[in-house]
């Protein structure tokens, strides 16, 4: 399993998807900010995206999509004029899982969001820009507008199971966005790492086996550079140095076990790398500013 298969894996990802908007004329809809990370595709026409904190607006032409993977308002519009209404009562009126706004049909917007564990946004969310716009004329964005045809087919046809197939189908859409992303080189943390060719083997390495009592020499014989180079691309590109990082990545796959199974603190303690519940203890309350103990009392979040 590679670092993203894993992160992905360990924040848990589910996707729900939502009532589309069929809309035409002059028309705007606000919606309140999301309790996970947001997407909407446009399946014809085209329209404005305004996102509370993001300076510029985002045209969106048929085909495009867009994760907001923050908590912020937005409006979806025909135009940057137009007074906007609540999404609340138009999404209340919905017909057949469609929601209409104007007048008219000039505009097909589906869509869903996608919702994760506690430690998801410091693993993955906050390394993301606010805004993340799949324009449909980017060629490697293909097979996101792959995955979201299916989706609306599976939407529109109605076929048993349609609904969970149409979920992964979403899930897929988000691998392939942040494959995009990455792409372009605009990762941020680890996520930069991964896409810089001298840090990939090093960040594989220690995904691979966490518990290896791994040094900056033996990560550096990996990564086929100098001790130096490496802790200074870490430390330039991630933003923390190696060592510093496996210890988050080991306290993270600690803190999934400790709230999902009933394991002893030692064995999770061995599995990821500390030879003592104390040496997990010391580190884990470091990290997170709690005992392991005191994390496995307390209820997940919602």
């Amino acid at each position: 399993m590679d670092p993203l298969e894993e992160v992905l894996a360990l924040v848990r990802a589910t996707s729900h998807l939502s009532t589309a908007v069929a809309a035409g004329g002059r028309w705007a809809i606000r919606f309140d900010p999301p309790a996970g990370v947001k997407f909407n595709a446009v399946r014809h026409g085209s329209c404005l995206l305004r996102v509370d904190g993001v300076p510029e607006p985002v045209g969106l032409a048929e085909g495009d999509c867009f994760l907001l993977t923050r908590p912020l308002g937005f409006t979806l519009a025909s135009d940057p004029d137009t007074p906007p209404e609540p999404a609340g009562p138009i999404f209340m009126a919905a017909v057949d899982g469609v929601a209409r706004a104007g007048a008219g049909n000039d505009v097909f917007v589906i869509g869903g969001a996608f919702s994760f564990s506690e430690r998801a946004r410091a693993l993955l969310l906050d390394l993301l820009p606010p805004v993340i716009h799949v324009p449909a004329a980017t060629p490697e964005a293909a097979t996101v507008r792959w995955a979201i045809g299916e989706i609306e087919t599976e939407l529109r046809s109605a076929p048993l199971g349609g609904t969970l197939v149409a979920e992964h189908l979403a899930l897929v859409m988000l691998i392939r966005t942040l494959r995009l992303h990455l792409a372009q080189g605009r990762g941020a943390g680890w996520l930069a790492g991964l896409a810089e060719p001298v840090l990939a083997p090093a960040l594989r390495a220690m995904h691979a086996h966490p518990a290896h009592p791994w040094t900056v020499a033996e990560l550096a014989r990996v990564a086929a550079v100098s001790r130096s180079t490496l802790a200074a691309r870490f430390k330039e590109v991630v933003g923390q140095g190696p060592l510093e990082y496996l210890t988050r990545w080991r306290i993270e796959l600690a803190a999934d076990r400790i709230r999902r199974s009933d394991d002893t603190l030692s064995s999770i303690a061995r599995a990821v790398g500390y030879g003592s519940e104390s040496a997990l203890s010391v580190a884990f309350k470091r990290i997170t500013g709690l005992s392991p103990r005191t994390y496995r009392s307390l209820p997940a979040p919602a």
